[in-house]
């Protein structure tokens, strides 16, 4: 079965997104800058290998290119309602291998990707930690249950301990990257540049 690649992503419009990190560059170059990472982590993420599909909020959103920034040829899906939880368990429903990741961290590559995958040979989950306490990967062989993102408490320091202590299996890890969700974080990233 061909592993699945799901990117989840919000609308890149002013305002609606990097919310944060619009405080210290203003919204404009905040808007800019993620319309840039979002078409970077689809680039430097496509390869035939596996298929890759758009997670898209809000649902809306799905019907627009925004100029485009989201590809014609990558199906967009709606996240639907509901926090992380919800969203995650309903990406990672189907059988097989899944991986999710989000557009925050740039520096992802196929080669991530690739190395999730072969990860998940020999365990329960694999996450790629970001430098907050976050993840800006995970990976399971689909169905997960929905028992895997309960009492997750989403944009904290304890976000991937949360949902590893809800994981009964071995868990894998990927190289810790950077989330871009303020001007810190940028200026870290563009350190490693």
């Amino acid at each position: 079965m061909k592993p699945r690649l799901v990117i989840f992503t919000k609308a890149p419009v002013l305002g609606g997104a990097k919310t944060r990190l619009a405080a210290g560059i203003g919204k404009v170059h905040a808007n800019r800058l993620y319309r840039a990472m979002i078409r970077a982590v689809i680039r430097r993420t496509s390869d035939p290998r596996w298929d890759t599909e758009l997670w898209v909020a809000p649902d809306m959103a799905a019907y627009d290119d925004f100029g485009g920034v989201w590809p014609d040829h990558l199906p967009r899906i709606m996240q639907g309602r509901g926090s992380l939880s919800p969203r995650l368990t309903r990406a990672m429903s189907a059988k097989g291998p899944v991986i999710v990741i989000g557009t925050d961290a740039p520096q992802i590559r196929a080669r991530d990707i690739a190395e999730a995958i072969k990860l998940l040979r020999n365990n329960e989950l694999v996450f790629g930690p970001s430098d907050d306490g976050g993840f800006w990967l995970i990976a399971a062989n689909g169905p997960v249950d929905a028992s895997l993102f309960e009492n997750i408490a989403w944009s904290t320091d304890t976000a991937l301990a949360d949902v590893e202590k809800n994981c009964a299996g071995s868990v894998a890890y990927l190289r810790t990257l950077i989330d871009v969700d303020d001007i810190e974080a940028l200026a870290k990233v563009r350190g490693q540049a």
